[in-house]
């Protein structure tokens, strides 16, 4: 990593932000269903989806040595604006909190259910922000620092096979009867590539929050959570921001019981505001500490 490559990613994000045509990621997606749909047969096994994990991800990585090698840091740099999604979450989450704070419950359930998997026919306002903040906690964690990390450990090899690699997770890695066994490779290679990122995530919220609160429940609450990575970002933020996340979710028709995560009151629209802020105050310590890491000796 160099701190103009840095520098430009974090400019292109900050400017352009994901391209409105031609996403890269939204071909890349086409290509997976289409490689999901040709190998994931009836008989389909671990095996078989992790020669499609490999199909789709080796040329990825090809792809960001090529960038590294001939365009030097301009290509980590272009890398690094392709796998963020700073602005992104910033925008998708704001479309959520302006029609809750005017209260119009059914555009805010619809914007919701863009960014999570679980039904909002029937969310209440506060349910709706609840989805909200931990889709905000998570994905600051799987679509910021993680890129963020991989880009300071290996470049533009390392932001682009997180990112291709979070994103088959997201298609993927789901307990349903088509992907328990051809998704589990995908979602076994997501856990173990967000393992360090993701207690990242937990230590910088903490910092950026209720530092007390945010380390207690991460210390006692994150080990209940079914995710490895996802307990302790979430716990984490749930506790910085003073609230209570988890609870009852409805998914793929059933509902499902989580644990608690954090202390405090249950979400309200205006908690979006502040879930917001300590998304911003991370991202901007997280730059600061790489920045920083770059300049030592």
């Amino acid at each position: 990593m160099s701190l103009a490559a840095l520098a430009l990613g974090l400019s292109l994000e900050a400017l352009i932000g994901e391209p409105a045509r031609w996403h890269p990621l939204v071909g890349f997606g086409a290509l997976a269903d289409l490689v999901e749909r040709r190998l994931n047969t009836p008989h389909a096994g671990v095996l078989r989806g992790a020669l499609a994990w490999a199909l789709l991800i080796l040329p990825g990585v090809a792809l960001g040595v090529l960038l590294h090698l001939t365009l030097g840091w301009v290509g980590d740099g272009l890398a690094l604006w392709f796998a963020l999604g700073a602005k992104s979450l910033y925008q998708h989450v704001k479309a959520i909190e302006t029609p809750l704070l005017d209260g119009d419950l059914p555009s805010a359930r619809r914007a919701v259910s863009r960014i999570v998997s679980r039904d909002c026919t029937r969310l209440d306002d506060s349910a709706v922000s609840k989805a909200a903040l931990e889709s905000l906690l998570e994905n600051g964690s799987d679509a910021v620092v993680a890129s963020l990390f991989w880009f300071a450990v290996a470049g533009a090899p390392g932001v682009i096979a997180h990112r291709l690699c979070n994103t088959l997770d997201a298609m993927w890695g789901y307990r349903t009867p088509r992907f328990m066994l051809f998704g589990r490779w995908a979602a076994r290679a997501d856990d173990l590539l967000n393992y360090l990122p993701a207690r990242l995530t937990a230590v910088v919220y903490a910092l950026c929050g209720s530092t007390r609160t945010a380390l207690r429940a991460w210390r006692r609450q994150a080990p209940t959570w079914d995710s490895p990575n996802a307990g302790p970002v979430m716990a984490s933020g749930a506790g910085a921001l003073q609230l209570t996340l988890g609870g009852t979710a409805r998914y793929h028709g059933k509902d499902e019981s989580r644990p608690p995560l954090g202390y405090g009151a249950a979400p309200q629209p205006g908690d979006l505001h502040r879930g917001i802020a300590l998304y911003g105050r991370s991202l901007a310590l997280l730059v600061i500490l790489l920045a920083a890491w770059e300049l030592l000796p």
